[in-house]
């Protein structure tokens, strides 16, 4: 009876294929050709410009407001708080040594001493408070100014998140992974509902974008932002909390490990691609 039980457990073993986890690299292929296969007219590159890339009425609209992009000041206004001296006498130069070069699509990284997904945002406070500065709110304000800066000296570089061969880092991608997929709030819906499965469709009176080259224009400026007050410049992390208010589910907070890890699959997704920001968005 044993061997007859050893023999059949060989057999099934041999007549079940096994189920390999897909890769980072696998993920990013499958993640690209999913979006050039369902908007085989645009170029991979233009996936840079969200919306705009899918809608061409959209498109013109937002090429006119372009030419005076209401963004602009606050890349001025991040160049002033950039160069400010702290009161020990440093900047954020010091912390950023090659921010002419450029240092937005590095982020965000993973800190195999700490453990942690970084993202530009929590470089920007942790540089204040090494300093004795005073950190800055997450989601819009100052750290939005400073990370339009930052992204405009980093235009036309490409993301190149790394994915280190570390179990921590690739646990901080699966779960950014699955947050990405799974369903959530009142409405049950994941952020792949919308921008993976329906990008270019309406919802209410808007367009959905495609998920692909979204985080490459943060921070953004959000016209609806805007519209209910304050200057409508605000962090990915801060769309984050909105995007999970619409679904009528409650937020994480900015800079949560929840949000970090969704940035870091959402951003790797787009590797390749040159960063645009700030950008302008609806």
């Amino acid at each position: 009876m044993k061997k007859n039980l050893a023999a059949l457990t060989v057999l099934l073993m041999i007549a079940t294929p096994m189920v390999a986890q897909a890769s980072p690299e696998s993920d990013l292929k499958e993640f690209r050709s999913h979006f050039t296969n369902m908007f085989p007219e645009v170029p991979v590159d233009d996936f840079i410009n969200g919306v705009y890339s899918v809608d061409e009425a959209s498109r013109a609209q937002w090429e006119q407001f372009e030419e005076f992009p209401p963004y602009e000041i606050y890349i001025s206004k991040g160049e002033d708080l950039f160069n400010k001296k702290f009161a020990n006498g440093k900047s954020f130069a010091t912390c950023f040594p090659d921010y002419r070069k450029g240092v937005r699509q590095n982020y965000p990284k993973f800190d195999t001493a700490s453990g942690e997904v970084v993202t530009l945002e929590g470089d920007i406070n942790k540089c204040l408070t090494d300093n004795g500065e005073k950190p800055f709110g997450w989601k819009k304000g100052k750290i939005a100014y400073v990370g339009a800066y930052l992204a405009y000296m980093s235009r036309g570089n490409k993301l190149d998140v790394k994915i280190p061969n570390d179990a921590a880092a690739m646990d901080a991608y699966n779960r950014g992974k699955k947050h990405f997929y799974a369903k959530r709030g009142q409405l049950n819906m994941s952020c792949a509902d919308c921008h993976y499965y329906n990008p270019g469709k309406k919802i209410r009176a808007d367009i959905l974008s495609p998920a692909l080259g979204q985080p490459t224009g943060f921070p953004v400026y959000r016209n609806k932002w805007a519209a209910v007050g304050g200057d409508g410049m605000g962090t990915l992390h801060r769309r984050y909390g909105g995007c999970n208010k619409q679904v009528r589910a409650k937020p994480f907070a900015a800079q949560s490990d929840e949000y970090k890890a969704l940035e870091y699959f959402h951003t790797y997704m787009s590797n390749g691609l040159e960063v645009n920001g700030p950008s302008l968005r609806k």
